[in-house]
């Protein structure tokens, strides 16, 4: 009997994991999206988007409740600054106690600082019954034949192997989590200096991505030991092997709204860097960790924008500079 997949959100990656786990794993998937919401219209209408055709097997619906409760396991993609409603929620439509969520996401909620998945457990979700799915790989890529590898964390050893040893292709090769803080802050946390990328590639110093590189898996590692998590979690690939995709490709939506917003233009797309940054530097200053690189990013986007566009630039190559006015330290 096929194992019963429901994933709740629609945009570019709930319908790439609908469509993975539907045409390379051979599951029975539901797809949901509320009526309203264009990305779901899009699916309705059309049964693809710019990304993916859903498997003619995969069922589209807007009912949440029908869509939770004949699931074994439910998989979460949405903004992450949404998801204590949206649990919420979930537990209004549906019994959840017997489900199993796997979060396909990447944030840290501003207002409180909660991991993702403390998040689930504040609303009486059984850890033993959460895991993370997070990782390098864009969807353009994946649908074009090119693999990748991911990571799926939990609380749970044995949860995290099921689902790896389940999941698991030609197209993506899993790895197990060794930590679920260094992994969540990790994954959330790349997007941040992904717009830091994008900033440097706007502002024409393209060739500072290599220290942005060592320096922000430097800062990211400082903040999940003051986390209580693994600082090694930062070189893996949650955080530094996501980094080529985030900071480096054209399909990065963090990057490309740091370039846009260096230029003065707008990125009409979710960068969920933005609002980790915010969560981020929140967490710093609450734990007394330095995140210089986080808190220009910051700076960069929640700055009043100047009335010309080369005011604007010159004011966030400014906040660059200023990072190499601080005081010499010792590399580690």
């Amino acid at each position: 009997m096929k194992q019963k997949i429901t994933v709740l959100g629609c945009g570019r990656w709930g319908s790439f994991i609908a469509w993975y786990l539907a045409t390379k794993k051979g599951k029975e998937v539901w797809s949901w999206g509320p009526e309203e919401d264009y990305s779901y219209k899009v699916l309705k209408e059309t049964g693809k988007n710019e990304y993916v055709t859903l498997d003619k097997s995969i069922v589209l619906t807007s009912d949440l409740s029908a869509a939770v409760s004949r699931a074994e396991i439910v998989i979460i993609s949405i903004s992450s600054q949404g998801l204590r409603g949206f649990i919420e929620r979930i537990k209004e439509a549906a019994g959840v106690s017997d489900k199993i969520f796997v979060l396909c996401m990447k944030g840290i909620e501003v207002e409180t600082g909660d991991r993702l998945s403390e998040i689930l457990i504040g609303a009486g979700i059984d850890p033993q019954k959460i895991a993370v799915w997070v990782g390098p790989g864009h969807i353009q890529d994946f649908t074009a034949g090119i693999p990748n590898c991911m990571v799926i964390d939990s609380h749970n050893t044995g949860l995290k192997m099921a689902l790896a040893d389940d999941f698991k292709s030609d197209l993506i090769r899993f790895y197990y989590g060794n930590d679920i803080i260094g992994t969540e802050i990790g994954a959330a946390a790349k997007n941040v200096m992904g717009i830091a990328a994008g900033v440097l590639d706007g502002g024409g110093v393209s060739t500072l991505k290599g220290p942005l590189m060592s320096r922000g898996a430097r800062e990211v590692a400082r903040l999940i030991k003051a986390l209580g998590g693994n600082e090694l979690s930062a070189y893996g690939l949650a955080h530094l092997g996501d980094y080529e995709t985030t900071l480096f490709s054209r399909h990065s939506h963090n990057r490309m709204y740091g370039e846009m917003l260096v230029k003065g233009q707008k990125f009409e797309k979710l960068a969920e860097g933005v609002m980790t940054a915010a969560a981020m530097k929140k967490l710093g200053e609450q734990k007394g960790v330095e995140l210089p690189i986080t808190d220009a990013v910051y700076d960069v986007c929640f700055s009043d924008q100047p009335q010309t566009g080369e005011e604007w630039k010159k004011l966030c190559m400014s906040r660059i500079s200023q990072l190499f006015s601080r005081d010499t330290k010792f590399e580690f």
